[in-house]
């Protein structure tokens, strides 16, 4: 059989799991927390569940977890956003990405997106027919070059592809960014697509630069959120995408006939625990930061270089004082012979770095997780 992906293997976060699982390694490598989502909401998961919400939901997903999503964002972004016809639950925040693509480009477009780019975006572009066009975060802080990015756009540009806060890199977008883009795109016909899942870890003060809070953006976006992500469930693969109505029209076209719909009772559970618990994920942050903080602290001391990442629960470092090696040469060594798994950054590249010398670590681990992983660290 003819592969439509013939260049794409086993994403690397599988491969580092499996590593890490296989080696008796602590796992910094894939983005899961190691603790349990909140018990709050696994009572009322529970509830549901034995209350007999285990049929088939409306295809958009219920209408009271739609309607607590336009309520947060109202009060986060200042958008007025139609529940029924511009909220759609989805099977995680891949899907969403995939289904926005599907519906939007097609054989002949171009969609722009970031290097490093999060390794689900490519192969969506492709199987649409369309064609990726990759252009580099400028170092070391990975922002966008927007004088590149107008060089870039052609008259078959269909969308563009942004990532704030940014997996892997833990950059963000500013306000000063998003007028940017909009100034590029202004006159013409290009769809915005955000992947904004790690919406509620900035960190320092800073806050998140929605596209849904930009007046011109706002009209032009498919804007992606993840509930796995904000409330620690991230094997619950549940997330949603807001867009204007007829975005949203053509999202649910490809959306029905991808998963149709989601889990029944996780929708009710997270309806209730966002209306009765709301304060979650204002919170978030100053949860996350202090994650962040404590393995920089402990990670300090260690020949490893970082600066503190502005968003995520991710943390890039630089092992170029330890090793010559590629990065996924070292990632392979530093779990099976020191005990904790990384993600390499060269696989979020369209092409091979072979100078780079940049990992990523998960910090969203309990304190002991991330004590244990730096001691091991630190004695490199």
């Amino acid at each position: 059989m003819k592969s439509k992906l013939p260049d794409i293997g086993t994403t690397i976060f599988t491969v580092m799991s499996k590593m890490a699982a296989d080696c008796g390694a602590i796992n910094l490598s894939q983005g899961f927390p190691d603790f349990d989502c909140p018990d709050r909401l696994r009572e009322l998961v529970t509830e549901h569940l034995n209350g007999r919400k285990n049929q088939y939901p409306p295809m958009a997903g219920i209408l009271p977890l739609r309607e607590q999503i336009a309520a947060k964002v109202h009060t986060l972004y200042g958008a007025q956003v139609c529940p029924e016809n511009e909220v759609t639950v989805t099977s995680g925040a891949t899907e969403a990405i995939f289904d926005a693509i599907q519906a939007t480009v097609g054989r002949g477009d171009e969609v722009i997106l970031f290097d490093p780019a999060y390794d689900c975006y490519d192969p969506a572009i492709r199987l649409a027919g369309a064609t990726p066009v990759r252009l580099p975060l400028t170092s070391p802080a990975y922002e966008i070059d927007f004088e590149a990015l107008a060089s870039a756009i052609t008259p078959r540009t269909r969308m563009v592809m942004i990532n704030s806060p940014h997996n892997p890199c833990g950059s963000i977008l500013s306000r000063d960014a998003l007028d940017k883009l909009a100034a590029t795109i202004r006159g013409h016909d290009i769809v915005v697509l955000s992947d904004e899942v790690y919406e509620h870890m900035v960190f320092d003060g800073r806050g998140h630069a929605s596209v849904l809070g930009h007046d011109e953006l706002r009209d032009k976006s498919f804007a992606v959120f993840s509930f796995g992500k904000t409330y620690h469930a991230t094997g619950w693969k549940l997330a949603y995408c807001v867009a204007p109505a007829g975005f949203t029209a053509e999202f649910r076209k490809v959306h029905q006939f991808v998963t149709f719909t989601s889990v029944s009772f996780l929708q009710y559970a997270l309806a209730d625990y966002m209306r009765e618990c709301p304060q979650h994920a204002t919170e978030l942050s100053s949860f996350y930061q202090a994650k962040r903080d404590r393995f920089c602290e402990l990670l300090a001391p260690s020949r490893f270089r970082f600066t503190p990442s502005a968003g995520t629960y991710f943390q890039l470092a630089d092992y170029s004082e330890l090793s010559d090696e590629d990065d996924m040469s070292f990632v392979t060594r530093l779990t099976r012979e020191h005990g904790v798994a990384a993600i390499p950054l060269s696989p979020f590249f369209a092409s091979p770095q072979p100078e780079s010398r940049i990992i990523r670590f998960c910090f969203c681990k309990e304190d002991a997780t991330l004590a244990a992983a730096t001691e091991r660290l630190c004695a490199l």
